[in-house]
C-alpha cells in the first residue's frame, strides 16, 4: 500500500488534445505555466502524434524550493525547454508497448528515457500513476516525479557485468 506521505492523485480523462486534457484536469497548472513560459503550448497542440510524460502539480511540488521559479524565469528557460521536452515522445506509445518489458524510448530533447513496464510502471524513476489517457492527439501518462534531462537512466546493470577485479 502507499506511504501515508502519498499525495492522492485523482486519475484524469481525456477532453480534447493533450493540452486541453491537462487544462480541464486542473492537476497540472505548473507544467502548463511551464509550456506557456517556453511557447510549447501551441507545439504541444499542434504535434499529430505526441506521448507526453505530464508531472502533475504534486510532482512539481517536490522540487527543492525556488526550482520552478528559477526554471520559468527568462534566465532559466532554456534549460526549462529542454527538461520539457525531455518529457516528450514524438510518437504514441501506449504502456502496451513496454508492458512487462524495460525499453528506452528517444525523447524530444534528444535524450532517452527509459520505459519500465514492470509491477509499477515507470518512466526513469518516476511512477507512472496514469497511462493510456488517449487525447485527440496522442497520449498522456501522468507522471508523480519531474524527470532531469541532466540525469539519464543509468545503463541496466545486468546487460553488462562488470569485470571482477
Amino acid at each position: 500500500p502507499p506511504a501515508a506521505s502519498a499525495p492522492t492523485y485523482t486519475p484524469i480523462a481525456a477532453a480534447g488534445d493533450v493540452i486541453d486534457t491537462l487544462k480541464a484536469s486542473g492537476q497540472f497548472t505548473t507544467l502548463l505555466k511551464a509550456t506557456d513560459a517556453t511557447n510549447l503550448t501551441g507545439f504541444l497542440k499542434a504535434r499529430p502524434n505526441i506521448t507526453l510524460f505530464a508531472p502533475n502539480d504534486a510532482a512539481f511540488a517536490a522540487l527543492p524550493p525556488g526550482e520552478v521559479a528559477r526554471l520559468v524565469s527568462p534566465a532559466g528557460r532554456p534549460e526549462l525547454q529542454k527538461l520539457l521536452l525531455y518529457h516528450m515522445i514524438n510518437a504514441k506509445v501506449p504502456v502496451a508497448e513496454f508492458k512487462g518489458a524495460v525499453r528506452n524510448a528517444p525523447t524530444m530533447a534528444q535524450i532517452p528515457v527509459e520505459l519500465d513496464g514492470g509491477d509499477q510502471l515507470q518512466v526513469n524513476d518516476a511512477p507512472i500513476l496514469q497511462g493510456d489517457v488517449m487525447a485527440t492527439n496522442g497520449i498522456v501518462h501522468v507522471i508523480g516525479k519531474v524527470l532531469s534531462p541532466d540525469h539519464p537512466p543509468a545503463p541496466q546493470a545486468e546487460a553488462a557485468p562488470a569485470p571482477a577485479k
